[in-house]
């Protein structure tokens, strides 16, 4: 059991478990723990005394949801076979991950409203929006900062971490860019959108393991 809904479940499930595809069941999110860090973790200022003057949807710049143990969270599973993380973040507009490094794990984010923004250290930038999908290879080492540049809407995405084949591996960032329609074409249906870069499967999204 790991998932917290169909867009979980089609980003990561059908990529490294296909086999499980037909026996997935659905974690409410009253199951799930929730992180809401201090802003000043990540480079952000302080919340706004009042949230709801600036648009936001939350009291904290950040709200995630944990589906294994990750940070603060020690006793949830720690693990799902080579999925480590899975965590469901709500940030609030004009705010974000300020520039901190990774090593040696594949980074899988999907879009799920608003828009992020991305910079890493290989120089790349870019901005995804709804329905998108980013991928990194830290490998030997990136660091990255993301961000929700919007200054009055929130933004949602699932962010997944899947152990690598093996370590050491050249830092790689790649992704797909989700068309105006996709979000209807793929309502409440599977969609195998990640899988293994030495597979046969023809995914928009590859990744060593």
């Amino acid at each position: 059991q790991v998932c917290q809904g169909s867009i979980l479940c089609n980003l990561l499930i059908s990529a490294c478990f296909p086999a499980a595809m037909a026996s997935v069941s659905v974690i409410s999110n009253d199951r799930l723990y929730v992180s809401e860090p201090d802003p000043r973790m990540f480079g952000n200022p302080r919340n706004p005394a009042d949230v709801s003057a600036v648009g936001w949807t939350s009291n904290n710049w950040l709200t995630s949801r944990f589906h294994f143990s990750f940070a603060e969270y020690y006793n949830g599973p720690g693990n799902f076979g080579v999925l480590r993380v899975m965590n469901d973040d709500l940030v609030q507009a004009d705010r974000g991950f300020g520039e901190h490094p990774h090593r040696d794990m594949e980074i899988i984010t999907f879009i799920v409203h608003g828009h992020l923004t991305h910079r890493d250290s290989m120089g790349t930038e870019e901005t995804l929006g709804r329905g998108s999908l980013q991928f990194m290879t830290a490998g030997t080492g990136i660091s990255h900062e993301e961000h929700n540049l919007a200054k009055d809407k929130p933004l949602r995405f699932v962010q997944s971490w899947v152990v690598p084949r093996k370590r050491g591996l050249r830092p790689n960032y790649g992704s797909m860019l989700a068309e105006d329609n996709d979000h209807t074409a793929r309502s409440d249906k599977w969609a195998h959108l990640v899988s293994d870069e030495i597979s046969s499967a023809r995914t928009p999204v590859k990744i060593n393991q």
